[in-house]
């Protein structure tokens, strides 16, 4: 006998405080049910900080989470999203023509139109990754086919109308959110203070839960800038954070901890890895690092983590990569000892 399906969330809205909503909205990932987009009031209308993920229905549940704190997509004033992952910038286009409001955004956004304006090419760029890095290339083409039955996730691409960049300042009923750059996550990330309140729009850079994902490939570093974003959070000194997923939480200063520890935690057991086991693919790597084994549903999320960790590991002068021969997947190993 099977078992049951899993019974998908709806949209919910809430009130947190005066003039701040949490818009619940459900999302298609297994361990990832929903995604919160934050409404704040401004004038006769609000701000909405992130949007949830476009797929069938999806524009629904956004409007039904409104409607239970009695707001309108038309209400909608000025779109902000802190990241262009689809989940936090899929539904923009749509609020965009239904409300007539403008979208900023941060302008570091090549890691979401590379993918969306050509999601196929962008499928095999990922197995062309995968493979140098020692995946098993049977897997790869079962994954690139379910992948390409499945909607990107963005309605359309559309271009924001302000950079999100220090320095701007957006405004609402609640007093002026500064934006402070936190890539790692994602080259686009930011994150939005209240000073006076002491509130802080984390988008994905701070959850709930420790929950760790670089976007790999579109900047130098994920891991570094990651921890560089860190320290900015830090002297923000927030006292109540509002993330992309999960619930409110007030202890930040814990949640920046958690996070710093987390990864160094990883960096450790990657480089103890390397050095009892290397060279060694990023691949093989992966059991090792996470003492698990890897399946369908963690595989690539795991291997963009272990090579961003790698790829920080030779930025600090730790680790190394061993090219392959003919064909082979590169290999990784410590770095050797400088004279």
């Amino acid at each position: 006998m099977s078992s049951p399906s899993h019974k998908r969330e709806v949209g919910r809205g809430e009130r947190v405080m005066p003039g701040v909503w949490r818009l619940r909205l459900p999302l298609p990932w297994p361990g990832v049910p929903h995604v919160n987009a934050w409404a704040v009031a401004r004038g006769d209308g609000i701000v909405l900080f992130d949007c949830g993920m476009h797929e069938p229905g999806s524009l629904a549940h956004l409007e039904r989470a409104l409607a239970q704190v009695n707001l309108r997509l038309e209400h909608v004033r000025l779109l902000v999203c802190t990241h262009a992952h689809s989940d936090h910038y899929g539904q923009a286009a749509a609020i965009m023509a239904r409300s007539g409001c403008e979208l900023w955004m941060h302008p570091a956004v090549e890691h979401m139109t590379a993918n969306a304006s050509d999601p196929d090419a962008a499928i095999e760029r990922r197995i062309e990754v995968a493979l140098q890095s020692g995946v098993p290339e049977a897997p790869l083409r079962t994954y690139a086919a379910e992948a390409k039955t499945r909607g990107y996730g963005i309605e359309e691409v559309v271009v924001a109308d302000r950079d999100l960049v220090p320095g701007v300042v957006v405004e609402t009923d609640l007093g002026p959110w500064t934006v402070h750059e936190t890539p790692g996550h994602a080259p686009s990330h930011v994150c939005l203070h209240q000073r006076d309140r002491r509130l802080l729009i984390s988008g994905d850079h701070l959850l709930g839960r420790v929950s760790l994902y670089y976007d790999y490939g579109y900047s130098p570093d994920p891991v570094g800038e990651f921890l560089s974003s860190l320290d900015v959070v830090e002297r923000l000194d927030a006292r109540l954070c509002l993330p992309g997923h999960g619930r409110t939480f007030t202890d930040v200063q814990a949640h920046i901890d958690a996070n710093r520890e987390l990864v160094h935690e990883r960096l450790d057991r990657v480089q103890l890895v390397l050095s009892e086991h290397g060279p060694i693919t990023a691949f093989d790597a992966l059991p090792r690092v996470y003492g698990d084994a890897t399946s369908a549903l963690n595989a690539a999320w795991r291997m963009t983590e272990t090579l961003s960790y790698l790829t920080h590991l030779e930025a600090l002068g730790r680790a190394a990569r061993v090219a392959g021969e003919q064909g082979a997947p590169e290999r990784w190993e410590v770095a050797p000892t400088q004279p």
